[in-house]
């Protein structure tokens, strides 16, 4: 093992991700970690300023970058993001399932609409990307998914419970879809992130905040970009023999709990 060994076995020279909720917070800070690698980057949100704003981010960083304005609760529109990524690029080897909602009812107020659109959205989107993509990955010779979870997949949480249910049923994606693509050359993991300093996090109140980010060994939020390499690693040669796998980076929140 040496230095261009190492830098080989981290680097995404060459490669092709599709980053969903590419625009701010964890999936901004995965894009970037990506185009600093050398990976080409497709990132998709439903916001086409703030889609354009992250691409022109990207390519200023020097990184190779296009953007797709798509909305993860519309499977046409989770079809043309992979069909945008080969015309543009003709191959595809790195799936990042990022974009989530964190719409919120307390149990006794669910209503069938907000229940679709969370589970439509994290959960549907999602799987129905990797289906999209699936027939690109299996000829790529790097090809893996990263599903982007999160801590509250592993506990109770009933005020976000739509939430965490999404994500602990894109966990058990994980796991069939790693046991099923395992020999067909694909990959697939998750990361599960506590408390980050994102938007979804901050648009809280301070005291909520301050609870959130208290709740764990570290007694802190986590900024975006401490979640990129545990990404880095899932999408790399680094984690050639790491698959079902979920990567809690989530500052003790899970065991202290």
């Amino acid at each position: 093992m040496n230095n261009e060994r190492i830098n080989q076995l981290f680097g995404l020279k060459g490669r092709v991700a599709i980053i969903t909720g590419g625009t701010r917070g964890i999936g901004l800070a995965i894009a970037e970690g990506f185009v600093d690698a050398g990976a080409a980057v497709v990132v998709a949100s439903r916001k086409t300023a703030a889609v354009d704003e992250a691409v022109a981010n990207l390519r200023a960083r020097g990184g190779n970058a296009i953007g797709v304005t798509a909305h993860m609760g519309d499977l046409a529109d989770v079809q043309r993001i992979v069909d945008a990524t080969i015309a543009e690029y003709g191959r595809l080897d790195v799936v990042v399932n990022n974009a989530a909602t964190a719409l919120a009812q307390p149990f006794g107020a669910l209503t069938a609409d907000a229940w679709s659109k969370v589970h439509d959205v994290n959960l549907r989107g999602p799987v129905f990307l990797v289906e999209a993509a699936l027939p690109h990955l299996l000829v790529s010779p790097h090809a893996c998914v990263i599903n982007v979870i999160s801590a509250g997949a592993y506990l109770a949480s009933p005020a976000g419970a739509m939430y965490a249910g999404t994500k602990a049923a894109l966990l058990s994606f994980t796991r069939s879809m790693a046991a099923d693509f395992a020999q067909r050359g694909i990959r697939v993991n998750a990361i599960a992130p506590g408390t980050v300093e994102t938007d979804m996090v901050t648009n809280n109140s301070l005291e909520a905040q301050e609870r959130m980010a208290n709740a764990s060994w570290m007694k802190r939020m986590a900024r975006p970009e401490e979640m990129v390499g545990p990404a880095l690693f899932l999408a790399s040669d680094a984690s050639s023999f790491v698959t079902g796998q979920c990567v809690i980076a989530d500052g003790g929140l899970v065991p202290a709990r």
